[in-house]
């Protein structure tokens, strides 16, 4: 136990009001804290000059006089609990009958938003385009335009040579549509391949990603030369 949590448990130790388990604490610090003991002794005394001051007697009719006050306060709280139930009420009949048209009114509100932003939302899909209609997405994905006829030396061929088989390539494009760089994904990959792809994609069209309408970078395109598919 500490100096604070002493003085506040010293009245509680002279008049045996505090547990037994703070009572020992208190005396062990007691024993090892002389200003605790100064205070408590000065507890002692102011108790023992109360101890010795003689009752007074009340004066006649305090009682009463007390009762009279009592009532007095408690009839000027009425008058002022009156008038605030009177106003409680008025305000209450005023803001009732305008509580049903507000809260209609923001529900219509509420109402109308979402049927706005749902036809948004759903009107204009996020990803993928509807066949055969204009797109109205919010995000276009780019496109391959037109490719340059360049021929791919082993593309399409099957014969067995290494250099053979489909090639899938991934393009990535900035926003005036020019590519930015290319990663294949499958099928030949040497230089005489990424020569002839330097070509094709330096003299092909694409259309850039779209934003609202905006062109924007970081488009990519999926060419596959087996025979020409894109995939937006």
């Amino acid at each position: 136990m500490n100096c604070r949590e002493s003085q506040r448990c010293l009245p509680g130790y002279l008049d045996g009001a505090i547990r037994p388990s703070e009572r020992v604490r208190l005396r062990e610090h007691l024993d090892s804290c002389g200003d605790c003991r100064r205070q408590l002794e000065r507890y002692r005394l102011m108790a023992t000059h109360l101890a010795n001051v003689a009752a007074v007697t009340p004066p006649d009719g305090l009682a009463m006089r007390i009762r009279v006050q009592a009532s007095q306060a408690r009839s000027r709280w009425e008058g002022v609990s009156r008038l605030w139930s009177r106003a409680v009420l008025i305000s209450q009949n005023i803001v009732r009958p305008l509580a049903v048209p507000a809260t209609g009114g923001v529900l219509t509100a509420v109402a109308v938003f979402v049927l706005v932003v749902q036809s948004m939302l759903v009107g204009m899909p996020l990803s993928g385009v509807v066949p055969d209609d204009s797109p109205l997405n919010l995000v276009q994905p780019a496109q391959l335009e037109s490719l340059a006829p360049f021929p791919l030396p082993g593309i399409g061929e099957t014969d067995g040579r290494a250099n053979s088989g489909a090639l899938l390539l991934e393009a990535t494009l900035n926003a005036q549509g020019e590519v930015l760089f290319y990663k294949i994904l499958s099928g030949p990959n040497d230089a005489a391949v990424r020569r002839q792809l330097d070509q094709v994609l330096l003299f092909s069209r694409f259309r850039p990603q779209l934003g609202f309408g905006r062109p924007m970078g970081g488009g990519r395109v999926l060419l596959s030369f087996s025979e020409v598919r894109v995939h937006g």
